[in-house]
C-alpha cells in the first residue's frame, strides 16, 4: 500500500487493529494471529490490563515489560515497528505501525490520567497516545474505570475527567474535540441494568443479545448524553465478555455470581464539521474515514475473567503529508572494510538538530532502539551543501552477517522517524577484488 503523491489520486486505504485483553505474563502458545483475520496494513494497537503489584512495577521501570517484548518479536516478522507506549500501573498501551509508514508519524504526546483515590492513585484512569498521522491528529487512550454495578455515574465522571485532562498546553496541538480521530477503548466496566441473573443468562444462552442492549448502561447513557453520543461502537454480536471462572469458559459460579457485561469496549469518535444550519448535521471530514470491519469477542482464551475483544478498523484518508522530511540512502559500495558514507537531504522548512541521529538496523526491526549502530549528525558530518547532507558511520561497530539494513533517521525534536532508506547489503570484503573496492569506496 502506498501514499498518495498527488491530490488527483484517490485517498489511501489502509487498515488497523485494535485488542485488547487481561493477563500477568505472556505466553505464546497461547497467542498466534488469526487465519481469518487479514494482516493489517498500518497499524496495531495493543491494550493489555496487566499485573501492577509492586515488584512486577519495579521489575518493568528496570527492563522492557514482558508484553511489549512479547508483541515486538511476534509483530516484527509481519514489518510491523513499535511506534509508542505508555503504561500507568496496569494499564498498558501499544502502538505498533508498518515500517514504510514510520516517517509519516509523529508522536506528539504520551499521558497518563489517574482517577483512583481521588485522582491520585493509576488502579483507575487511563492512558494516552496523541500522534499526527500522515497530517491528521490522532488521539488513542484506553481507560479502566470504577467497577460494580451501582457504580455507573462514578464510571461517567471518570470518562468525562480522563476526556478533560488531555490537553496539551505549551503544545501546538488543537484540543482532542478537534482531532479527526479518538480510538477509545478498554474496561469501561459498564453493566447490564434491571435483569436478574436467570434472564441475562438465558439471553446469553439462545443468543437474544438484542435484550440485554437495551438494558446496557453504556448504550443508555448515550441517549441521554449527546458527547457520549458522537463516540460510535460496533453491534454487540458476542456474549459478554465478563465474568467468567478463570480457566474456563463458564460464567461466574463463586459465592458473588455476578451478572455478566459487556465491560471490555472499543469506541470511536470522527472529528465532527461545523454545521451550517440547525437542521444540517454535523459529519465527519471528507478526506478522512473510519469504518468498522470486525468487533469480535475471543472466548478460546481463559487466562482471565474477562475475554479478550478486538476491532479491526478500514481508515481512508487523502494525506495532507506525502513526502517524508528527510531522505537518505547509503553512499557507494558499502563492505566491512572501510567506514561507509550516508547522504541525507532535508524537506524545505524542515529545522534539523546536532541532536538528531541515523541508525542503521537490521531488515526486521522490532522498535527505533533496535540499531546495529548509529551516528549524531552533528558530530560525524563531513559535508553539506543546501541540498545535500553527509555523514560517515565507523563500521567497526558493524557484525559481519548476510542480512539486509536500512537506515532510519530520528528527529530529537518531533520524537520520531523522520525518513528512511531503501534495504541494502554490506558485503564482506572478500567477495570483491582489490581495485574494485577502492574505487567504489568513498574517499574521505
Amino acid at each position: 500500500m502506498e501514499a498518495d503523491r498527488t491530490e488527483s489520486q484517490p485517498a489511501q486505504h489502509t487498515c488497523c487493529d485494535v485488542e485488547r485483553g487481561f493477563c500477568s505474563t505472556p505466553s505464546r502458545p497461547q497467542w498466534s494471529a488469526s487465519a481469518e483475520q487479514p494482516e493489517p496494513e498500518t497499524g496495531h494497537v495493543c491494550h493489555w490490563e496487566m499485573n501492577s503489584g509492586i515488584m512486577s512495577l519495579l521489575s518493568d521501570t528496570a527492563f522492557e515489560d514482558p508484553w511489549s517484548s512479547f508483541f515486538m518479536d511476534v509483530l516484527s516478522s509481519l514489518s510491523f515497528v513499535k511506534v509508542s507506549s505508555v503504561r500507568m500501573q496496569g494499564l498498558l498501551l501499544l502502538v505498533f505501525a508498518k515500517l514504510q509508514h514510520l516517517p509519516f508519524i509523529q508522536i506528539l504526546s504520551t499521558k497518563s490520567t489517574p482517577t483512583g483515590l481521588f485522582g491520585y492513585w493509576g488502579n483507575k484512569g487511563g492512558v494516552n497516545i496523541c500522534l499526527k498521522l500522515y497530517g491528521y491528529y490522532v488521539s488513542i487512550i484506553n481507560c479502566h474505570l470504577p467497577p460494580h454495578m451501582d457504580n455507573n455515574d462514578q464510571r461517567l465522571e471518570h470518562f468525562d475527567r480522563i476526556l478533560e485532562m488531555q490537553n496539551f498546553e505549551g503544545h501546538d496541538i488543537p484540543n482532542i474535540l478537534d482531532h479527526d480521530l479518538i480510538l477509545w477503548f478498554g474496561d469501561m466496566n459498564f453493566r447490564i441494568e434491571d435483569l436478574g441473573l436467570h434472564s441475562v443468562r438465558e439471553s446469553i444462552k439462545y443468543r437474544s443479545y438484542s435484550t440485554l442492549w437495551e438494558k446496557d448502561q453504556l448504550t443508555i447513557a448515550k441517549r441521554h448524553d449527546p458527547l457520549l453520543r458522537q463516540f460510535q461502537e460496533g453491534p454487540l454480536l458476542f456474549p459478554p465478555t465478563y465474568k467468567f471462572d478463570k480457566n474456563s469458559n463458564n460464567y461466574d459460579t463463586s459465592e458473588k455470581k455476578r451478572k455478566p457485561a459487556w465491560t471490555d469496549r472499543i469506541l470511536w469518535r470522527l472529528k465532527q464539521q461545523p454545521q451550517d444550519s440547525s437542521h444540517t448535521p454535523s459529519l465527519p471530514a471528507p478526506n478522512f474515514s473510519l469504518s468498522l470491519r470486525s468487533y469480535v469477542s475471543h472466548m478460546m482464551y481463559s487466562i482471565s475473567d474477562h475475554k479478550p475483544v478486538t476491532g479491526t478498523f478500514d481508515l481512508e484518508l487523502k494525506p495532507l503529508v506525502s513526502a517524508p522530511l528527510i531522505t537518505l540512502m547509503p553512499e557507494g559500495l558499502w563492505t566491512m572494510e572501510k567506514d561507509v558514507l550516508i547522504s541525507y537531504s532535508l524537506t524545505p522548512g524542515f529545522l534539523n538538530s546536532p541532536w538528531d541521529w541515523i541508525g542503521l538496523y537490521k531488515v526486521g526491526l522490532r522498535h527505533i532502539n533496535d540499531y546495529v549502530s548509529y551516528v549524531w549528525v552533528g558530530d560525524n558530518q563531513i559535508s553539506f551543501s543546501v541540498g545535500l547532507n553527509q555523514v560517515y558511520m565507523d563500521i567497526s561497530d558493524i557484525p559481519e552477517t548476510e542480512d539486509q539494513f536500512l537506515l532510519c533517521y530520528y528527529s530529537n525534536s518531533l520524537h520520531s522517524v523522520v525518513g528512511i532508506s531503501k534495504p541494502f547489503k554490506i558485503w564482506p570484503r572478500s567477495l570483491f577484488g582489490e581495485d574494485l573496492l577502492d574505487e567504489a569506496q568513498p574517499q574521505f
